[in-house]
């Protein structure tokens, strides 16, 4: 609902910003520099994973790493044997997954599918995860750097945050949808164009598309920038009443333009979503609805960044370090709120924004140190049935928070830039130009501004502020700078399965069941032969959301006899006493997974699991290093 440039969002005058316009079709030496940087980052946050990319996973979210492994794996899978990417089949057996019920990542892993058959899964998602975080960090510089700051400077400092902030960093171990962000600047640039005269079917359009192919992505990003967007709209109306009435008309127009479009490219997949195999109706016992964020965490260093400890973490208690700002960025970011709020619109939005989230992200009960204080929190307001609500981890919702500080330390940059330069200095275009440039709205007040014309020795008192500014935004991120993130070692999967050894086993129709049988909690390593193997084979069991017997989300396919025997052999490390019905539920259960060989490769609890086995469906073979139990006579 602002003019084309959103310059009436800050302080910069409407002719300046026309006037250090780049050409759009040839970026600027300083954008290739900056986009360079990005890279470079993004490699050095990988850096641990490249040194044994096939060996490798998160130290923190190796199941989560294994699952986007499988992923990748999917759309290959999907393009190349031309199945419905939707649905799968190849997990689950012979339920499978709904994979628009699930993190899918579909807009990502479904175009890479040739680059996926062609490097593996594992160095895709290595490969990958680096050039999300530089994408975000990209497009964030691209939307500050054309639309809000004059520094190109500044527009890199909060292009950085956007993209590598320690709450995304943190994601970024194992959950790569969480650093998929580079479409959401775009997003948010478009909305706020929906005003602009003349163009609203455009606007409306793109703004379809990027809402339509975010869906791929990430649903839930999605919804919390679809939040921070309806906040920024509001928070504008108040400020500027009469722009927003003018522009409401062209706005709706264009807002219809982009849900018609968006609703019209993704509403089968909605619809799948919901209603769908294997769909469910909100999370048993909704689970993430206790995750707020603790206060003390806002000014915690992060655990993976060169000022964090991971030791703190245990004292604030489980919770995803989606803020963790430390106090420096904290101390800054209230600082330059109260310098900067004054004199542009923009900086009062971001304030709003920072409000709103924060308080919000607190869940039903207020944390402090990782104590539970006994303070009514805003979601103990709200109700755990409702739709979507049921499903929100109010942490999440710092996200914002944390874009919204990324834009400040660019404001705070930008104007730390223009202290003690005179603006007679500043280029000047011709008066007709600016008019032009000026917003439409030109009978709204004013914002406060500089005098038009300082005198050279009062701007040349203020030049001090410029490396005081400068100092100020360097000494609050610089801790906050990433470390390479963690990676530990796993084994390898058995050679039986990537030779191919297993494939005079498994005819068409039938699946091969790995001990343990991959779960959310046990089996990391036989979810891996599935993706590792170009899910060749279908699995019973796997990591996943699907419903329960009432419809509700669960982690996991519901246990059977068989499986929940296997893991609390696992978890004691040794085997119960047996019975004839444990056999006969063995045997029912292979029926139900369709199952024709039962594989058991290296394990810690190798011993007691093939023991436990053997007890159940007689002695196995050995066949290269793996121990094989041949079912398809004892099923059918």
């Amino acid at each position: 609902m602002v003019d084309p440039s959103l310059n009436s969002l800050t302080d910069v005058d409407p002719a300046e910003a026309e006037s250090t316009r780049r050409p759009r079709r040839r970026p600027a030496r300083a954008d290739l520099l900056a986009l360079g940087a990005y890279v470079l980052l993004g490699v050095f946050v990988c850096l641990n994973y490249w040194g044994d990319v096939t060996g490798r996973v998160s130290s923190h979210l190796p199941t989560d790493h294994s699952w986007f492994e499988w992923l990748f794996a999917h759309g290959a899978y999907s393009v190349r044997h031309l199945e419905n990417p939707l649905f799968t089949a190849r997990q689950n057996a012979p339920d499978g997954v709904n994979m628009m019920a699930n993190t899918s990542l579909l807009g990502v892993t479904l175009p890479l599918a040739p680059l996926t058959m062609l490097l593996g899964t594992q160095v895709m998602y290595a490969l990958y995860l680096g050039a999300a975080l530089a994408a975000t960090a990209g497009t964030g510089y691209w939307m500050l750097s054309r639309h809000l700051v004059r520094s190109r400077a500044a527009a890199f400092v909060g292009g950085a945050f956007l993209g590598f902030a320690p709450g995304i960093i943190h994601h970024a171990n194992g959950q790569p949808n969480f650093v998929s962000n580079f479409l959401l600047p775009l997003i948010v640039v478009r909305v706020l164009s929906l005003g602009e005269p003349g163009r609203w079917r455009r606007n409306g359009l793109v703004l379809g598309a990027l809402v339509a192919y975010q869906i791929f992505i990430n649903e839930e990003m999605l919804l919390l920038t679809a939040l921070a967007c309806l906040v920024i709209v509001l928070a504008y109306a108040v400020q500027r009443p009469r722009a927003t009435r003018a522009a409401a008309g062209t706005f709706l127009a264009g807002l219809g333009v982009a849900g018609g479009l968006a609703l019209l490219l993704t509403a089968y997949p909605i619809w799948f979503q919901f209603n769908g195999p294997q769909s469910y109706r909100g999370l048993q016992g909704g689970v993430f609805h206790n995750w707020g964020e603790d206060l003390v965490a806002f000014v915690t260093f992060a655990r993976d960044t060169w000022a964090g400890d991971p030791a703190v973490e245990k004292t604030i208690g489980l919770t995803e370090q989606n803020t963790w700002f430390g106090w420096p960025l904290v101390l800054l970011s209230v600082v330059a709120l109260v310098l900067l709020v004054r004199r542009s619109l923009a900086t009062r939005i971001v304030a709003v924004l920072i409000v709103v989230f924060s308080v919000a992200a607190i869940g039903p009960w207020v944390r402090f140190n990782g104590v539970e204080t006994g303070v009514r929190g805003p979601w103990s307001y709200v109700s755990d049935d409702l739709p979507l609500v049921e499903m929100m981890m109010p942490t999440r919702l710092t996200l914002v928070v944390a874009a919204a500080v990324g834009v400040l330390l660019a404001l705070t940059w930008d104007a730390a830039h223009r202290q003690g330069r005179p603006v007679a200095d500043r280029p000047r275009v011709p008066a007709q130009r600016t008019a032009e440039a000026a917003p439409a709205t030109s009978a709204e007040p004013a914002e406060p501004a500089e005098p038009a014309a300082p005198a050279a020795p009062a701007a040349a008192r203020r030049r001090w502020l410029r490396p005081v500014g400068y100092a100020a935004v360097a000494l609050a991120v610089l801790p906050l700078f990433p470390r390479p993130l963690p990676a530990q070692q796993i084994d390898p999967p058995p050679h039986f399965i990537t030779a191919g050894g297993w494939r005079p086993y498994v005819p068409a129709g039938r699946t091969l069941v790995p001990v343990p049988i991959p779960s959310n909690v046990h089996g990391l390593p036989t979810l891996r032969w599935s993706a590792l193997t170009g899910q060749e084979f279908p699995v019973p069991g796997g990591y996943f959301i699907g419903p329960n017997e009432l419809g509700e989300g669960v982690f996991g396919a519901p246990n059977r006899p068989t499986s929940s025997l296997i893991y609390s052999t696992m978890d004691s490390g040794t085997v119960p006493a047996l019975t004839d019905e444990n056999r006969r539920q063995a045997v029912e259960d292979l029926r139900f997974w369709r199952a024709s060989v039962v594989v058991l490769g290296a394990h810690p609890r190798e011993a007691v699991l093939r023991e436990l086995v053997t007890a159940l469906l007689g002695p196995p073979q050995r066949v290269d290093d793996v121990w094989v139990w041949d079912v398809r006579a004892l099923v059918g």
